[in-house]
């Protein structure tokens, strides 16, 4: 049976190999993950065997090195299936793509399976033998913090909270993609009707709050866990479906990325939440904050890359046209990291948590430096600027090689190596290395000295804008030469050192480029600038044409401009038009939405009048319902709830959820991605197309901060928008 092979390592898996593979007699465990087979998107297996007890100690296993170097033309001709072919009825052959061995059944017997060749399944082992502790043994919980059932409606960016009022209820949300080398960043907040310090339920009562959460509340009822929906689970309809308190209020936590090419591991120290792309460690209440980076330095090396790599499911990379997986460039293949079979890996009982602290400092102090931050400190000159980015690529050159210091050190940590090959000055104290730029370290000058004998081919230094060199720097001082010429001397002798120090096991470092963190976050700066209250000093309706004019007198404007735009001689009204459309929605529905579109605004609207004949049950019910005396409050209020389901149950029903929008449903791109399925408004502006008037013809906008509580509501009775 040929399959995909996401049974080995997830937990769905683990029923089959354990219980049922015992009692067949499985012969042979062929990893095809590398091959180019037309038709298999995912990462597959072919299993072999008889409907008959075992037979044998062994099972045939064919075990992946190396994937695919290029396309094929004829993937029967492929150079990891012909590996296969070939190689298959050969125990003890190996080539650079496979190796076949006669594996012990009970080896197989056991979930999860690693199907890695060349030694590392011995690898893995020595390093789970190197500690009888296992992270299990300091969790306390493991998982995210939060799991709103509707994204779309609590998940905002920065500037829409404001837009819409809701700061004081918004907090910072991670998600996996933000959870990268050493430190966290956002963009997006989620609304949060808890409160910020302990986690308790917040009784809210602000009138944004309710003009936002109202709209969708027939969506937000419908919400469904474990077969439930939120109010039969105890929740009020605008509480996020899941919330976890107690992983919120101990304020220092260990996130990392659930599905990432590498493990990324960071310590927060509070005041945000995670979603399921990127959960959390929490460890108990009474550990501090050397607890947590002496263990963030063990999982942040490249030694448990290696093991999670083993024991995680490996999710691939990209399709192609023949929807064929590529595997190409195994660093690029994506992983899943479970919190469950993360428990299992082992800790060291000595761990590095003087390189960890080093780290994560140096971390902080990076992103104090980059665009995002720096925005509440603008206008800066472009000299300020440049010198920010100076700072930040020479305090990422010392964490790089801090990196390496801290997976050399690991090494040793872990038995792989009985040699210390981290950094010491003369008198054999461990000291801070010099900076390191990517293309530096000892195995990418490995690789390159193999590119440069024609014995290896990679996407590696041109897909992390480095550059490949064989000699060693010159700037670096004799003793750091000659530290990583062991290093290098140790890649290409020692068998384990060679499989770990590899680009799918080493960091990558692959940060956005600062150009445009640069111009990200000027834009929002300007677009922050034209909603401020002195360009609307009260509500109004002005040209983008006005905007310009009053952004000409503005200084602070006009100098970040001048960085948006690069020169100096930039047009300030088309500037302003393009930000300012850039952000708007227009006003009229029928400018808003196509004929689709229009149609499910229809049905949306039917659904509010239903909402405001429930809201007017309430009201009527409330009005004439009494407390009895032999009631206590509690009781009197149990009895009004009950009395209100039963009146809009009989004269309302239930009302079935809305449908959800889709891109076609809008008249341009732009509006699509500043509303989405449920059409939550997220723009700056309301624009009012064509009602300029004739002596100034630029786009008629209205700014939003401030002015959002007291628009129209579109579900209160007797009105409409």
């Amino acid at each position: 049976m040929i399959t995909a092979n996401s049974f080995m390592k997830r937990e769905f898996g683990k029923k089959l190999i354990e219980e049922f593979f015992l009692h067949i007699d499985l012969t042979h465990v062929i990893d095809t993950s590398g091959a180019y087979i037309p038709g298999h998107g995912t990462p597959t297996v072919i299993l072999l065997g008889r409907d008959r007890p075992p037979v044998g100690q062994t099972v045939r296993a064919v075990l992946g090195i190396r994937g695919e170097p290029s396309t094929p033309t004829d993937p029967a001709q492929g150079q990891v299936w012909r590996s296969i072919v070939e190689l298959v009825d050969q125990s003890g052959a190996q080539n650079d793509f496979v190796s076949v061995s006669d594996v012990p059944r009970q080896t197989f017997a056991k979930h999860p399976w690693s199907v890695g060749g060349g030694g590392a399944i011995e690898l893995k082992e020595q390093i789970e033998n190197a500690s009888q502790r296992r992270l299990g043994d300091y969790i306390a919980e493991i998982g995210r913090t939060t799991h709103t059932g509707e994204d779309e409606v609590f998940y905002l960016p920065t500037s829409s909270a404001r837009t819409l009022a809701l700061v004081q209820y918004a907090v910072p949300l991670i998600i996996g993609e933000r959870v990268r080398d050493w430190q966290l960043d956002y963009e997006l907040v989620t609304l949060f009707p808890y409160d910020q310090r302990t986690g308790g339920v917040l009784e809210i009562i602000d009138r944004c709050w309710t003009r936002h959460f109202g709209v969708f509340r027939t969506c937000l009822k419908h919400r469904m866990d474990f077969g439930n929906y939120i109010e039969d689970r105890g929740l009020r309809w605008f509480e996020h479906s899941m919330f976890f308190p107690s992983r919120f209020r101990t304020p220092l936590s260990i996130a990392f990325a659930f599905v990432a090419t590498h493990n990324h591991f960071v310590l927060d120290r509070g005041g945000k939440v995670f979603n399921r792309s990127a959960p959390i460690i929490k460890l108990p209440a009474e550990a501090i904050e050397d607890d947590h980076l002496a263990l963030l330095g063990l999982l942040n090396s490249s030694t448990a890359c290696f093991w999670m790599k083993q024991v995680f499911h490996d999710k691939g990379s990209t399709v192609d046209e023949r929807r064929a997986r590529q595997t190409t460039v195994a660093f690029e293949n994506f992983y899943e990291f479970t919190g469950t079979g993360l428990q299992k890996f082992p800790i060291t009982a000595e761990k590095p948590l003087d390189l960890a602290t080093t780290l994560d400092r140096l971390a902080q102090e990076r992103q104090a430096h980059l665009p995002a931050q720096l925005t509440a400190n603008f206008p800066l000159s472009r000299a300020a600027l440049d010198e920010h980015k100076r700072q930040a690529a020479a305090l990422l050159g010392k964490m790089i090689a801090l990196q390496e210091d801290l997976d050399w050190r690991c090494y040793s940590l872990y038995g792989l190596t009985d040699q210390d090959l981290c950094y010491q000055d003369p008198a054999g104290d461990q000291c801070e290395p010099p900076e390191m730029a990517l293309g530096q370290r000892a195995f990418e000058i490995v690789m390159a000295r193999q590119m440069a004998a024609g014995e290896l081919e990679t996407t590696w230094f041109e897909r992390h804008g480095s550059t490949s060199i064989i000699e060693l720097p010159e700037h670096w001082s004799e003793d750091y030469k000659r530290l990583v010429e062991s290093r290098i001397a140790l890649i290409e002798h020692d068998t384990y050192i060679n499989l770990i120090e590899r680009p799918e096991y080493k960091r990558r470092w692959n940060t956005e480029p600062w150009e445009e963190q640069e111009r990200r976050a000027l834009r929002n700066w300007l677009l922050d600038r034209l909603e401020d209250g002195r360009y609307w000093q009260e509500p109004s309706l002005q040209t983008t044409r006005t905007l310009a004019n009053k952004a000409q007198m503005d200084a602070d404007f006009l100098q970040v401009a001048e960085l948006y735009r690069g020169h100096a001689g930039f047009d300030v009204y088309t500037l302003v038009a393009e930000l300012v459309e850039a952000e708007s929605v227009p006003f009229l529905l029928v400018l808003r939405y196509k004929p689709s579109g229009l149609r499910k605004r229809e049905i949306w609207e039917r659904t509010w009048e239903l909402q405001r004949r429930e809201d007017a049950i309430d009201a009527a019910v409330a009005a004439t319902l009494t407390r009895r005396a032999d009631e206590t409050p509690e009781q009197f209020q149990a009895r009004l709830a009950a009395e209100q389901r039963r009146r809009k149950r009989e004269e309302v029903g239930d009302i079935p959820p809305p449908p959800k929008y889709t891109s076609a449903d809008f008249q341009t791109s732009t509006y699509w991605r500043l509303r989405g399925a449920l059409d939550v408004p997220k723009e700056r502006f309301v624009s009012y197309p064509f009602c300029s008037r004739d002596a100034d013809a630029a786009l008629l906008s209205a700014g939003l901060v401030g002015t959002t509580c007291n628009r129209l509501e579109p579900w209160r009775p007797g009105i409409r928008r």
